[in-house]
């Protein structure tokens, strides 16, 4: 049975209090004003929209973010857009004539602050993307940008850079068109893609001794400690950053990533192996009166940024090519921490509940796994790791993936 929506006077004050939901988004309704509502996001956003039935079927037309705009401007709005389409004026098809004119540059502003901003976590890497591939096409006409652009860009940016910036960029032009730049052709739709190879790099015995050789050498304590606990809970580096005190418990050995912070927006319990507890209850003694694991001096209050560090690392170890260039990634600690669980007989659910993956083929193998079974796993893994890089054990290069089933 369908729920009633939600209703109800609106104010600044009820609609700061709005919880937001775990996923999806919260529509609450305005009592005074027929159509107006407020949404609310799982990040926490909050943006006025006004429901009604335009040309036989139902049209959310986006009014304003709250604060941006109070509740008086938003019902003053709701009640102009309302009496323009009394008098059968389209207020969708008047803001796409206007977005017609528009050049990429303030397509892409708008894209931004009304969808990726608010629903994305990322956001920050598509300004990043923009920034550096996409901005040469700023000043030009949306109507204007062809599918021979789009190709000519796609290929200098894959020249450039490689294949999977130049796909990640042309993504990003499509998505801008879709969600932006109404009844504009997108010049993306039709370029063919580079092949992408999934890559599958991880630290072997003797590479990871080398890590370890060269992490000791780390000046800052600070990085030593953060490489370690991403490699041996194979956690994403945004999370390993972010780790709060008070999402952690170490006496049973788990950590809890809330739902805003992973990937999958979802909460996510990672079992922690005894030399993680080890170190983060050394942190808790040195550092531990703030709300943060690695605490910093940003603006965030934790560190931020690694890549000075983790350069250091590489050259130290010698994981840098003839042209400068890294060849392990600080993902990659992660796929080792996989890698090293298979060598050690964990099976792909193990694996993969360990790791947080969300493949929705195997989301529910993950759900009845208990955490005894995955700890046993990170164990084992986490102690062949240290092994490795001190030279005790060195384990047999991972088997080949037998074929699939029915394969010739």
């Amino acid at each position: 049975m369908k729920s009633k929506p939600v209703k109800m006077a609106l104010t600044k004050t009820r609609i700061d209090a709005l919880a937001p939901p775990i996923r999806g988004r919260l529509y609450v309704y305005d009592a005074r004003t027929p159509g107006l509502c407020v949404c609310v996001t799982a990040t926490g956003t909050r943006t006025f929209y006004l429901y009604r039935w335009l040309n036989g079927g139902p049209q959310r037309i986006r009014i304003g973010r709250h604060p941006d705009l109070s509740v008086e401007q938003a019902r003053a709005e709701a009640r102009k857009l309302t009496g323009d389409m009394a008098r059968d004026i389209d207020p969708q098809e008047r803001k796409r004539a206007v977005r017609r004119e528009w050049n990429f540059g303030a397509v892409f502003a708008d894209y931004m602050e009304r969808y990726a901003k608010p629903y994305k976590k990322s956001w920050r890497h598509d300004q990043a993307q923009y920034d550096r591939y996409l901005k040469t096409l700023a000043a030009r006409k949306v109507s204007a940008i062809t599918r021979a652009d789009a190709q000519r860009l796609h290929a200098h940016v894959g020249q450039e850079h490689g294949h999977y910036a130049a796909n990640r960029a042309l993504a990003l032009l499509s998505t801008v068109f879709n969600r932006c730049a109404a009844d504009v052709p997108n010049p993306a739709r039709g370029v063919k893609r580079f092949k992408e190879q999934s890559r599958d790099r991880f630290l072997d015995a003797e590479e990871l001794r080398r890590f370890f050789t060269a992490l000791e050498a780390e000046p800052l304590g600070d990085w030593r400690d953060f490489f370690t606990v991403a490699l041996l809970t194979g956690a994403r580096r945004a999370n390993v950053l972010a780790m709060r005190w008070d999402d952690l418990n170490l006496d049973r050995g788990l950590w809890r990533i809330p739902a805003e912070e992973a990937k999958g927006g979802e909460p996510m319990i990672c079992v922690l192996a005894v030399p993680v507890v080890e170190i983060l209850r050394r942190r808790q003694s040195e550092c531990g009166n703030g709300p943060w694991v690695f605490p910093g001096v940003g603006k965030t209050g934790h560190l931020e940024e690694p890549k000075k560090a983790w350069r250091g690392i590489l050259e130290r170890a010698g994981f840098v090519d003839a042209d400068g260039k890294n060849t392990v990634r600080i993902h990659d600690l992660r796929r080792t921490l996989g890698s090293w669980q298979a060598m050690t007989g964990a099976s792909l659910s193990i694996i993969g509940k360990a790791l947080g993956h969300k493949n929705a083929a195997t989301t529910q193998i993950y759900a009845r796994l208990n955490a005894d079974a995955v700890r046993e796993s990170v164990n084992t893994a986490a102690d062949a790791i240290l092994e490795a890089a001190n030279g005790r054990k060195a384990l047999p290069a991972p088997k080949e993936n037998p074929p699939k089933r029915g394969a010739k």
